[in-house]
C-alpha cells in the first residue's frame, strides 16, 4: 500500500521526530518578536537548540547536511541556536569495510589488482563518505568513496523535506516560510553536489588552475583514470592539523602569520575567481613543515557572479566606513532586504545595531559580531539570505574561527580591508559608486527635460486663454499657477539635494534655475 512506501515512513517519522522541536524553535521565535529581536532567555534558546541538534544528528547524514546549512543562517534561527548548530561536526563512525568494498570495485575494479596496497581501515568517516589509505604506481594515495546507500537515502530525505515545508509553512509567518522554501533548495542542490565525485573532481582542477601562482598552496594532484562519481583518488598530502596549535608551534609555525595567510588564500579565492571553496574546517586543511598551506575536500564550493561579487566588496566598504545608508543600499543589491522595507526604519535599527557591537570601531569588529548584529536586525525587519550567499556565509564564519584560533587577536574585517586594498578591489568599488551617482543624475535631468517642456507649453497655452477673457481673475489664476509650478520645482529641488547627495546638487541647480524663469513669467 502506498501508505507504507519508505518515504511515508521517513515522512512520519520526521515528523514525529521534529514536532517539539518546531513548537518550542516557534514559541522562541515568537518570543524574540515580541522583545523586538532581544535575546531576553539566552539560556533557554541556546538548551532549544542543543535538542534540536540532537534531532537532526539522530535522523542521519542528510539532517546533519541541513543543519550545518542552517548554522550560517540568521534569518531563520536566533543567535543562541545558530551557536548550538555551528557546532554540528560531520563526523561519524565509518560503514564496516565489507560495505565499501562493492562501492570501490564497482567503479575501478577488483581492489587487488588496481592498487600496489590497500588499508581496509578507513582514515575518517564522513556523513556522506569515507576515507582509505592506499599504494598506487608507487605512489601514496587516498580514496574517497561514497558511504553504501547514501544516494537512496538522501534521495528519500530530500523528499520528505519537500513535503514538509509546506506542512510547516502553515505554523510560521510569510517571511521565514520563503527562507524555509531556499533552504531546502539550496540543501537539494548542495546535497547532491557533494555526493558526486566527478562533480569534485571539476572543483579541485579548477581551484587548482586558479591557484597555480600560489606558491604557499598545495592543491593535491588527482588520478582521473581511477575517479568516478562514487570513487575519487588523489595523491596523498600529509602536513600538521591547522587546529592543532600545540603542533603548529612544536615545528616553529608563526600563528598570526598563518592566520593572515589562510584567510587571504579563501578570501582571494571569493573576491577575483569564478569558484571558491566554502568549507575550510580545521579538517581540510593541513600546514607543512614549511607553513605551506594544504587544501582537501572540494565537494563543498561557492560560486559568485560579478555583479554580486562587487556588491559584497560595496557592502563591507560601507561598513569599513560606518555609512548604514549605503548598507541598506547593498543589502538591497545583494537581495538580503525585502524592497518592500521601511527603508528609514530599517536604516535606524542597523546604526544602532552598528554602534552597539561591543563599543568598538567596525573595522575592528569579527564575522561573528557582525552576525550578532543580523541577529538582532533581521528578527526586527524583512532580511532573508539568498541561495547564492549562503555558502559564502558558511565559508566566512567558519575561516573566521580557524583564524581565531591560530591568532585571538585576528580581526576579519580589518583584514579584508587591507586584502580590497591589495587587490585594486576598492578603486573598483568606488568606481561603481560614481556609475551609480551619475546614473541618478541622468534620471533625474531626463526627468527634468521632459517636464519642463510640458510646463512651458502649458504656460503659454495658458496664457493665450487667458488674454481672450475678460480682466479680474486671470491675472491672479495664472499667477497661482505659476505659484504651484515654482513650489513644485523648489521642492523637487530640495529632494534632490537632500536624497541623492551631491549628483542630485547639479540637478537642484537646474531645477532651481528652471523656478526662476517661470516666476519671472
Amino acid at each position: 500500500m502506498a501508505l507504507f512506501r519508505k518515504e511515508d515512513r521517513r515522512f512520519v517519522q520526521v515528523v514525529f521526530r521534529f514536532l517539539l522541536v518546531g513548537l518550542r524553535y516557534r514559541s522562541d521565535r515568537k518570543e524574540i518578536l515580541r522583545a523586538q529581536g532581544k535575546i531576553a532567555n539566552p539560556e533557554k534558546y541556546r538548551e532549544h537548540g542543543r535538542k534540536a541538534v540532537e534531532a537532526f544528528i539522530e535522523l542521519g547524514p542528510a539532517f546533519v547536511k541541513l543543519g550545518q546549512l542552517l548554522s550560517v543562517r540568521p534569518d531563520v534561527l536566533p543567535e543562541p541556536y545558530v551557536e548550538e548548530f555551528a557546532r554540528l561536526q560531520d563526523d561519524v563512525p565509518p560503514a564496516p569495510f565489507e560495505q565499501v568494498k562493492p562501492v570501490i570495485e564497482a567503479s575501478i575494479g577488483p581492489i587487488d589488482g588496481v592498487f600496489d596496497s590497500f588499508d581496509p581501515s578507513a582514515v575518517s568517516g564522513a556523513s556522506l563518505g569515507q576515507v582509505y589509505q592506499a599504494r598506487y604506481k608507487g605512489v601514496d594515495v587516498v580514496v574517497k568513496v561514497n558511504r553504501p546507500g547514501i544516494g537512496d537515502e538522501v534521495s528519500v530525505d530530500t523528499k520528505v523535506l519537500r513535503r514538509l515545508v509546506p506542512l510547516v509553512g502553515r505554523f510560521i509567518d510569510r517571511g521565514l516560510r520563503t527562507s524555509a522554501e531556499s533552504i531546502v533548495d539550496q540543501f537539494s542542490l548542495t546535497i547532491l553536489e557533494e555526493m558526486n565525485y566527478k562533480k569534485e573532481a571539476e572543483h579541485l582542477l579548477a581551484i587548482k588552475r586558479n591557484l597555480r601562482s600560489e606558491r604557499e598552496v598545495i592543491v593535491p594532484d588527482l588520478f582521473s583514470d581511477l575517479s568516478s562519481g562514487s570513487v575519487l583518488v588523489m595523491k596523498r598530502m600529509t602536513g600538521i592539523k591547522i587546529g592543532d596549535v600545540k603542533a603548529l608551534d612544536d615545528a616553529g609555525i608563526d600563528r598570526k602569520r598563518l592566520a593572515r595567510k589562510v584567510a587571504r588564500v579563501f578570501l582571494a579565492m571569493l573576491l577575483g575567481d569564478e569558484i571558491f571553496h566554502a568549507d575550510p574546517h580545521p579538517g581540510n586543511i593541513s600546514v607543512t613543515g614549511e607553513g605551506k598551506i594544504i587544501l582537501y575536500d572540494y565537494g563543498m564550493v561557492g560560486t559568485l557572479d560579478e555583479d554580486t561579487r562587487t556588491n559584497l566588496i560595496r557592502f563591507y566598504l560601507a561598513l569599513l566606513t560606518g555609512d548604514p545608508d549605503k548598507v541598506v543600499d547593498m543589502m538591497l543589491r545583494l537581495g538580503i532586504l525585502d524592497p518592500m522595507a521601511n527603508r528609514v526604519v530599517v536604516r535606524r535599527g542597523i546604526e544602532l545595531a552598528i554602534a552597539d557591537m561591543h563599543g568598538r570601531n567596525v573595522e575592528e569588529t569579527e564575522v561573528r559580531a557582525l552576525m550578532e548584529v543580523a541577529n538582532r536586525t533581521i528578527y526586527q525587519f524583512p532580511f532573508r539570505l539568498p541561495k547564492n550567499l549562503v555558502l559564502y556565509m558558511r565559508m566566512s564564519s567558519i575561516l573566521e574561527g580557524v583564524c581565531v584560533t591560530l591568532d585571538p587577536d585576528f580581526r576579519f574585517v580589518r583584514m579584508l580591508g587591507g586584502l580590497l586594498e591589495d587587490e585594486g578591489l576598492v578603486s573598483e568599488a568606488y568606481k561603481m559608486d560614481i556609475i551609480d551617482e551619475i546614473t541618478k543624475l541622468r534620471s533625474g535631468l531626463e526627468a527634468t527635460i521632459e517636464v519642463a517642456p510640458l510646463l512651458k507649453s502649458a504656460l503659454e497655452d495658458y496664457h493665450s486663454r487667458e488674454s481672450a477673457r475678460p480682466r479680474g481673475r486671470g491675472p491672479f489664476l495664472s499667477g497661482a499657477i505659476a505659484g504651484v509650478s515654482v513650489s513644485g520645482l523648489v521642492a523637487s529641488a530640495f529632494y534632490f539635494g537632500t536624497v541623492l547627495g551631491k549628483a542630485g546638487f547639479a540637478v537642484s541647480l537646474f531645477l532651481l534655475a528652471v523656478a526662476a524663469l517661470v516666476a519671472r513669467r
